[in-house]
């Protein structure tokens, strides 16, 4: 039988876990990676329900749970840092907005490297230009490297894919109309092992969160109607930042000043919805196909459950249609139910004026305070995304 062959744009999470399936049913697998190096950088994600059973099939499992972030919970603080309600982690794979496998993005990303790169080639700092497919194959010309033809081509980027515009040019991002900064600083001796939350009026909020690495994760939110602000030159926004961000209060002026030597990611929260994940060849896995947005909680979920799923049809069915046809069949249902975020998300947790702040605060202490945990088990299911909502289908054909 003659070895298919597989493309893969994108090396941080979906890219290697469909690399590591596909390896184990005998595919030769190619992830090309835009950047130079394997980017170790990232903020906290979770794996839950499905996704977490994929990492254990994988037998990663036990790796996984050792590079945790330490992360004890949830904690919504007031403008003095006082605790206004406590959300522990979760004890299951899917409870509590802290899940028990809580995660550096850059941490799992390593691991999934470590374990594909005996066997995967990877072309660092390559991207695909063009993407032709001619029937039995995919002719993919890249930026540098030479033109190469493939069985199949997997777009697995992010939520602002540049490759996915080659395959479907009317691709457009939801907005959700919230702009988020994320960057690392250092610890200080006010960081705790709980990830705090803190609101300000004006669709504001700010958070710390500890990792496993002696730093700290932080992050600036802001509601906005106005477009394009993930598009600007960094300096033009940390300059966005420090004016939406002056008066905040709490830690927040710690933050700012680290925006001086400390690099940050700034983009627009939002979704992609589409009809279709592929285009007879050529298929997207992740975020560049069905991202439900970090306020979903699913993103690694969808990603990891995504690979293992696209794999296991690729390797059942001969035929690449049949194999896609099946993948979107199983993930599809999966995906809408990541995708269905809360009524007024975000715009609920990011109230515009002081009273609106108050209300929202008020509202987490009722839910936080111990009759209302006790009676309605809130505290470990509060934030709870639909992580489990998927029974994995077995594809004897990638067992190893």
């Amino acid at each position: 039988m003659t070895t298919r062959s597989v493309l893969i744009s994108g090396a941080s999470i979906s890219g290697p876990a469909l690399a590591w399936w596909l390896n184990a049913a005998g595919w030769r697998t190619t992830v090309v990676e835009r950047f130079g190096e394997l980017r170790d950088t990232g903020q906290n994600i979770d794996v839950r329900g499905a996704a977490r059973e994929v990492v254990r099939r994988m037998g990663l499992e036990d790796a996984a749970l050792a590079a945790t972030t330490g992360e004890r919970g949830t904690v919504f603080v007031g403008r003095d840092g006082r605790a206004l309600a406590e959300f522990p982690a979760g004890e299951t794979d899917t409870s509590g907005a802290t899940a028990e496998m809580e995660i550096l993005r850059g941490e799992l990303s390593r691991l999934l490297y470590e374990h594909t790169c005996g066997e995967t080639e990877y072309v660092f700092g390559d991207r695909i230009t063009a993407l032709d497919d001619h029937g039995d194959g995919v002719a993919a010309t890249f930026e540098h490297g030479p033109e190469r033809t493939f069985d199949v081509v997997v777009i697995a980027e992010g939520l602002t894919s540049r490759t996915r515009a080659l395959v479907f040019p009317q691709a457009e991002i939801t907005s959700l109309g919230l702009y988020t900064a994320y960057l690392t600083i250092p610890r200080s001796t006010s960081d705790t092992d709980w990830w705090r939350w803190y609101n300000a009026p004006r669709g504001r909020s700010i958070t710390l969160r500890p990792d496993n690495l002696g730093t700290t994760r932080a992050t600036l939110s802001f509601m906005s109607d106005v477009g394009g602000l993930e598009d600007l030159e960094p300096d033009d926004q940390a300059r966005v930042l420090r004016r939406t961000f002056a008066d905040a209060g709490w830690e927040t002026p710690r933050i700012l000043d680290a925006l001086d030597g400390t690099p940050f990611y700034f983009d627009l929260t939002g979704q992609m919805r589409l009809p279709a994940w592929s285009n007879g060849r050529r298929v997207m896995v992740g975020d560049a196909a069905y991202c439900a947005s970090p306020l979903s909680g699913m993103g690694t979920s969808l990603a990891l459950v995504g690979a293992y799923v696209l794999a296991g049809e690729l390797a059942t069915h001969d035929d690449h249609r049949a194999a896609f046809a099946r993948y979107e069949a199983v993930m599809r249902p999966y995906v809408d139910g990541a995708q269905q975020l809360p009524p007024g998300t975000p715009r609920i947790a990011h109230p515009r004026t002081r009273a609106g702040v108050a209300l929202l605060r008020a509202g987490i202490r009722v839910v936080g305070s111990a009759p209302v945990k006790r009676l309605a088990g809130l505290g470990g299911s509060l934030f709870s995304p639909p992580a489990d909502k998927l029974e994995l289908p077995q594809y004897p054909a990638t067992v190893r």
